[in-house]
């Protein structure tokens, strides 16, 4: 009877703090794989005839892969700073009292 309660009581799974970590993790490599497939994409699309619209499209294929590498980097740099989850219950660095 008490894992029936237990069951009742579980949280979802993103609304855990280690859920919301390992979102941020899926969020970093999804940025990382969409950067590559963007820039393939967007050098692909530059190879054959080159009309003024294909490198309008490879210019904003280039950017948006450079948007989605900054992404990366700045939900990278998140972590690295707060690696336990938006919700700790202590500071990171504590202050020493002298």
């Amino acid at each position: 009877m008490e894992a029936a309660q237990r069951k009742a009581q579980h949280r979802p799974f993103c609304f855990s703090v280690k859920g919301h970590v390992k979102m941020l993790r899926l969020d970093i490599i999804n940025s990382l794989v969409t950067t590559v497939f963007l820039v393939i994409i967007s050098v692909l699309a530059l190879i054959p005839k080159t009309t003024t619209l294909i490198v309008v499209g490879g210019v904003f294929g280039f950017l948006a892969a450079v948007v989605c590498l900054a992404d990366g980097a700045l939900i990278y740099r998140k972590l690295l700073f707060n690696p336990s989850g938006p919700y700790q219950k202590k500071p990171v660095r504590e202050k020493v009292v002298l």
